[in-house]
């Protein structure tokens, strides 16, 4: 098989640690406002469980195209009053959306994105916007050619147009490019519009003792991590 032009990457889960990143500003938040015990991983969690359902909304067509701040912050408010923390300021709410801003990379990611980058075109396909993937880029230390996603197709993973658009601003074709993603659906609907695919396991994506999100079908490559990925490509 001939190598690919590009990798296109999910970024959430697949690039940064998610979970630790978030639970790490709220308990800064509960520091600051003296709350006292709360599960702040739980917490963490249960944000991210509003995720697809909120995007589901605009995949529905219940909704205009809004950015995952937008989707972000109505999420914290549900899971802020669920949780009895009525009373955090409007401020504190603000900021602490800005959360998903600052998401430290995993231990292989800065490295692995350097060495493939030095051979292929990478890229996220994220469903986080430009802004937020520019802010994150630069806490965490990512390396991109150009920042695609779901903003660029206004439209969110696992659409065809988030993939497709992504293709087609780097001037090429879906059998072109491989899209690298921790999560199994992911990856099945790249592989639906014709993009190659690897897969990489992130087993503590939501904590200790976590398992993978394996593909349901076969992929093009299985790589430990990005470091080992580059390996295989030759990077």
């Amino acid at each position: 098989m001939e190598p690919p032009r590009a990798l296109l990457f999910d970024v959430f889960g697949t690039c940064v640690d998610w979970r630790s990143s978030v639970a790490r500003e709220l308990r800064a938040l509960g520091g600051r406002l003296g709350l006292g015990a709360v599960d702040w991983p739980a917490l963490a969690d249960a944000w991210r469980g509003l995720y697809q359902p909120q995007m589901d909304t605009v995949r529905r067509g219940e909704r205009p195209w809004v950015n995952l701040d937008v989707l972000h912050r109505e999420a914290l408010d549900r899971v802020l009053d669920d949780a009895g923390l009525q009373a955090v300021p409007e401020a504190e709410r603000a900021e602490l959306t800005f959360a998903w801003h600052r998401l430290d990379p995993w231990p292989d990611t800065v490295e692995g994105l350097a060495r493939l980058g030095r051979r292929f075109l990478v890229a996220p396909c994220s469903n986080g916007h430009i802004a937020l993937l520019v802010n994150l880029s630069r806490w965490a230390g990512l390396r991109w050619d150009a920042v695609l996603g779901a903003e660029i197709a206004h439209a969110y993973k696992p659409q065809p147009a988030v993939y497709l658009a992504a293709v087609e601003a780097l001037g090429l074709e879906p059998g072109q490019v491989t899209m690298v993603a921790a999560h199994g659906g992911d990856l099945a609907a790249a592989a639906g519009c014709g993009l190659r695919t690897a897969f990489v396991p992130r087993p503590a994506e939501h904590g200790p003792g976590g398992t993978a999100d394996p593909p349901e079908q076969p992929v093009d490559l299985v790589a430990d991590d990005l470091l080992h990925l580059a390996r295989l490509l030759g990077a």
